[in-house]
């Protein structure tokens, strides 16, 4: 290929270039001052229209920002978890857009704050001062380890579940306060424990019923002037369901869990229902929402069912992401 057949190169030098038209750089030394920070465009001043439609944002923000934050366990510990926050803000039809990083800095103002869900409210306040909204949201993911002690050896360890802390702030000044706790269990099928009985006392014929690992989802509004531990949650799990996955086991752990999902069988709607009756035993909780599934290993498909409390203008049983509930 001849000179004038090769095509220009802007940040690269060519044969015929003793260097490359566009220089590259990084200063290493330069350090901004106050009045070069003052000198850098800000799109925010920007007088031209936004893109689109001149119409209000329920939620814009950020998602998935990971850093460390503590949390208080119920016996007063605290722990730190990696957390991912999602920060959203209402925004305006007149305004073209917000400062992300400034919800994102609002957090490592907290960083030494011993987050729970009534710690919330101060971030939201400094979201809505500090991005200028109406509404602000927040929700804090994360791994919450809780010791579980074996059926019967003796052993412990420690269950993770997924958790969140969620706190919303609209512009009437209503501070909401919400957990999100999942909750892995099994579940023997009570209508193939009796075809299994059937099988044995017409035939003979020794059977296995057939079981699988299933979860639950719960969604909890708190009672104003109430607080509720992911302990105390927890707790409410194995007493509606009884039948949660183990940790440590032994021999003697693991006879007692087959014994355990033939005392407890359960449908997905048992499920439900029975975790219905124990939220709705607590004056802590002001409303709920419950999804379970069942990973069937009779199906390839899975089982599922959605209940909430029912009350006017609370949870209205509309979860549908069943994938998200894959153990």
């Amino acid at each position: 290929m001849s000179n004038k057949d090769k095509s220009k190169l802007y940040l690269h030098k060519s044969d015929d270039q003793p260097k490359a038209p566009i220089e590259r750089s990084y200063d290493e030394a330069f350090q901004p001052t106050e009045a070069y920070r003052a000198s850098m465009p800000d799109i925010m001043d920007s007088v031209e229209s936004m893109e689109g439609e001149a119409v209000p944002i329920q939620h814009v923000g950020v998602s998935n920002f990971r850093l460390p934050l503590k949390y208080r366990r119920e016996d007063g510990a605290a722990v730190e978890l990696e957390t991912s926050v999602t920060g959203t803000v209402s925004l305006e039809a007149s305004l073209k857009g917000i400062n992300m990083s400034r919800i994102m800095r609002s957090f490592y103002e907290l960083k030494e704050e011993v987050f729970t869900p009534e710690t919330l409210r101060k971030a939201l306040e400094i979201f809505r001062e500090k991005v200028e909204s109406l509404d602000a949201r927040i929700a804090l993911s994360f791994n919450y380890p809780i010791l579980q002690e074996s059926l019967r050896s003796g052993l412990s360890g420690y269950q993770y579940y997924k958790s969140a802390f969620e706190g919303r702030l609209g512009k009437n000044g209503v501070f909401q306060r919400s957990l999100i706790f999942d909750f892995v269990y099994s579940s023997a099928c009570p209508c193939s424990a009796e075809l299994a009985e059937h099988a044995r006392d017409t035939r003979d014929a020794y059977s296995i019923p057939h079981s699988q690992r299933s979860k639950a989802r719960i969604w909890v509004t708190l009672a104003d002037g109430e607080d509720l531990s992911l302990e105390a949650l927890q707790r409410h799990c194995v007493n509606a369901l009884k039948t949660e996955t183990q940790v440590m086991v032994k021999r003697e752990d693991e006879q007692a869990f087959a014994e355990m999902n033939g005392a407890y069988i359960k449908f997905v709607e048992d499920a439900a229902r029975s975790l219905f009756q124990e939220l709705n035993g607590d004056a802590r909780i002001a409303d709920f929402q419950i999804a379970c599934s069942h990973l069937e290993s009779l199906h390839s498909h899975d089982a599922v069912s959605v209940m909430c409390k029912g009350i006017e203008g609370g949870y209205t049983a509309d979860f549908s992401d069943f994938n998200d509930l894959i153990c």
